[in-house]
Formats: C-alpha cells, structure tokens, sequence
C-alpha cells in the first residue's frame, strides 16, 4: 500500500518539475522564440548590443519590428537584475532618460528596454517569448 503512494507524489513531483516555469531566462532561447513565434528581426551579436545587455551574465539581444525596438539583457537572477536596471539608467540614450519608468520593464531575470512605451498586448506577447 506505501508503494502506490510514494509512485504518485514523485509523479506529482516530476510533473511539476517538467511543466514548469525556468527560474531564468537565457537570450538565445528567447531571440529564437521572438525570430520564429513574433517574427521580430532579432541580434545577439555582441558587437551590436548596448554595453548592458552585451555584459548580462545569461546575455542580450536587440529586437526590431515596426515601430519599436526592444533591448534584452538577462541577469544571472532575478536579484542580480537590479544591475541591470541600474545600468538601462546610466547608458540609456538621453531622449530616453525622462521617460524610463515608461520604457523598463523586468520580468524575473529579464531587464526590457523599449525604444517607445508599448502597449500591454506587445508586452504580453514578447513575455510569453521568455525562455530559460
């Protein structure tokens, strides 16, 4: 009778445990993601990226589409993104610098930074492109 029990918590541990949500988030993944699900021109070709998402301990990447352009910098943790936050503030371009609460976003380990404030459903949908 203990075997059946102990058969069903690990399976209940190994399904939440596969299902699960990455504890960070990684550039490559994600630029895969944003190229083939969102269709965004994606780089994260250091010799392209900022000097916040170019030094981010799980990488960078810039992403194009019309009308915006959103920098990815992704922290080794979620507590480690202060950094990179703080780094968005100090290098971001000075017509950007007034508005940066509008534009910087931080989802776990991810640091955002978009060219023009986007609306929710954008935000949504690059969020959904997030993978560890």
């Amino acid at each position: 009778m203990r075997r059946p029990l102990w058969a069903l918590v690990l399976l209940a541990a190994c399904a939440a445990g596969c299902n699960g949500e990455p504890s960070t988030y990684k550039a490559g993944p994600t630029a895969k993601c944003l190229r083939t699900k969102l269709h965004y021109q994606v780089t994260t070709d250091p010799a392209e990226l900022g000097i916040v998402e170019r030094n981010a301990a799980n990488g960078g990447l810039l992403a194009h589409y019309p009308g915006n352009a959103i920098r990815i910098a992704f922290a080794e943790s979620s507590d480690a993104a202060g950094g990179l936050e703080h780094g968005f503030r100090v290098f971001a371009p000075n017509k950007l610098k007034p508005h940066i609460t509008d534009v910087m976003r931080t989802n776990k380990n991810a640091v955002f930074l978009w060219t023009v404030t986007p609306p929710q459903a954008e935000i949504d949908s690059v969020y959904g492109c997030l993978k560890g």
